[in-house]
């Protein structure tokens, strides 16, 4: 009876060890938080021990006797992966500059053991280089939580206006754009910016009308659910209807009431990559009426195969203007999406010429390739906006200061007795439509052009002492 009872509790035991594998304990200890934590934060662990909970209170650090963050974990995980939050996965940490931190991971022995660590920063509050640190002066926050009726969720928006916007009196084109952390910021990027701004800066200098962009931060967690108005049985979605009716009932109002815009749908763009592709593309075939310049940059249109669908029964009452873009490094699929997509609007009664698609052998899933393609997609999506000009041609006199243009070596000089220039003024050329040729700020009186003037033009240089116009005489 005695051996039986023995054999009994040693399979017993056998089978407990091998069936259920013992855990071992780690005990993480932070030796350091950020400064600008909030007071009496609580601080979580999510990882691929406990299913990437960032609020679980089961994985919630505690106060030890030495005042510092400490948490002890049992698991069995060989390979641990995790992350620090205070609670979601809006407030995770970050790297040192406040910017997207690629996950943790620690080679775990299966022994019982203490490991110090240090947290950076949290996405949500910057770093020792937070927010705006690769980002043009003409880009600001707009709001750090700015609210979404339609989903009780806060955002950050990001705003650029054009170099001339506190120098004119100029309505803008509007292009709304998602993943805001990406377009202006190397900081908050999550794998590289955009460059949205030095972009169209650039442009600008080279004679561009101009545009406002607004960013809006993507909802981390919330993401893929806010960026689909379908739901994927493996990954969510189903709230980009209301993600869409936050822009046109909440956001646009408030930048058209507060900002000079131009407001009709051929002005207002919607543009984004990957899932952000997918919801720019619902965006200006649900609405186009709002949106009537969409930029779908390597979407995935995967998610949602009902995208096809809604895009084939889209009506499109006003002229519009669509341009994507597809890498053949992507991997399988993206490219043959793309082009069942522009199959599928034509079906619905696009023109060719409102459609725009490219396809580049060296174009993969990444910033680098979308920031490279932006310029050309911006310029083809709103190249008819032109330079608005109150002038009565047929009366200007000729005025001073004196503007030359020398068409063999190819300058503009510009001459009035007394007029100093310091480098802040403004030259708009114009033909005698009205429609602008040339427009930059001087860098000095006298500077290269980098293209032929008609014969009759005009000018309209902007000073600190007010507005000079007259036409431009040729050498």
């Amino acid at each position: 009876m005695k051996i039986h009872k023995f054999v009994s509790l040693v399979t017993s035991l056998f089978f407990f060890l091998y069936v259920f594998p013992c855990s071992a304990q780690l005990t993480i200890i932070l030796d350091q938080i950020p400064q600008n934590t909030p007071d009496n934060s609580e601080i979580f662990v999510a990882g691929n021990f406990q299913e990437w909970n960032p609020g679980s209170t089961d994985y919630q650090f505690e106060m030890n006797a030495g005042g510092l963050y400490e948490i002890s974990i049992n698991t069995s995980a060989a390979l641990l992966e995790f992350k620090f939050t205070r609670g979601s996965w809006e407030t995770v940490e970050g790297n040192e500059s406040g910017g997207f931190l690629p996950d943790r991971t620690f080679q775990y022995n299966g022994e019982a053991q203490t490991i110090h660590l240090e947290i950076l920063s949290w996405e949500d509050l910057g770093g020792t280089n937070p927010g705006m640190g690769t980002a043009a002066p003409n880009v600001s926050i707009l709001n750090e939580a700015f609210y979404i009726p339609q989903l009780n969720r806060d955002r950050r928006i990001w705003l650029y206006l054009p170099p001339n916007y506190e120098t004119s009196n100029k309505e803008y084109p509007v292009l709304y754009m998602h993943d805001g952390q990406n377009l202006f910021d190397a900081n908050t990027s999550f794998a590289g910016e955009w460059e949205i701004d030095e972009t169209l800066n650039q442009l600008f200098e080279e004679g561009d009308y101009g545009c406002i962009v607004v960013g809006i931060d993507n909802g981390g967690a919330n993401r893929l659910d806010e960026y689909s108005p379908w739901l994927n049985p493996d990954y969510g979605g189903g709230q980009g209807d209301e993600y869409i009716n936050f822009i046109i009932n909440n956001l646009k109002p408030y930048i058209d009431q507060n900002y000079r815009s131009k407001t009709e749908p051929e002005f207002t763009g919607i543009m984004g990559s990957s899932m952000g592709g997918l919801i720019s593309l619902y965006a200006g075939t649900a609405y186009p009426e709002v949106f009537g310049r969409i930029g779908s940059f390597s979407p995935a249109y995967w998610f949602a195969d009902e995208i096809y669908d809604h895009a084939s029964d889209s009506n499109h009452p006003d002229p519009i203007k669509i341009y994507s873009i597809a890498g053949e490094q992507e991997g399988a699929g993206v490219v043959e999406d793309v082009m069942d997509m522009d199959d599928a609007l034509i079906g619905s009664g696009l023109k060719t010429e409102e459609l725009k698609t490219l396809f580049h052998a060296d174009g993969q899933h990444s910033e680098w390739y979308w920031r490279r393609e932006f310029a050309e997609a911006y310029k083809w999506l709103f190249e008819e906006v032109e330079e608005e000009i109150n002038m009565h041609f047929d009366e200007i006199e000729d005025s001073k200061p004196k503007v030359s243009y020398n068409s063999i070596n190819r300058f503009i000089e510009i001459r009035k007795a007394g007029l100093k220039l310091n480098g802040n003024e403004i030259l708009h050329i114009f033909d005698y439509n009205g429609r602008l040729l040339y427009s930059s700020k001087l860098i000095s009186s006298e500077f290269m052009v980098k293209m032929k003037f008609p014969q009759l033009a005009v000018f309209a240089l902007l000073t600190e002492n007010g507005l000079y116009k007259g036409k431009i005489v040729q050498n």
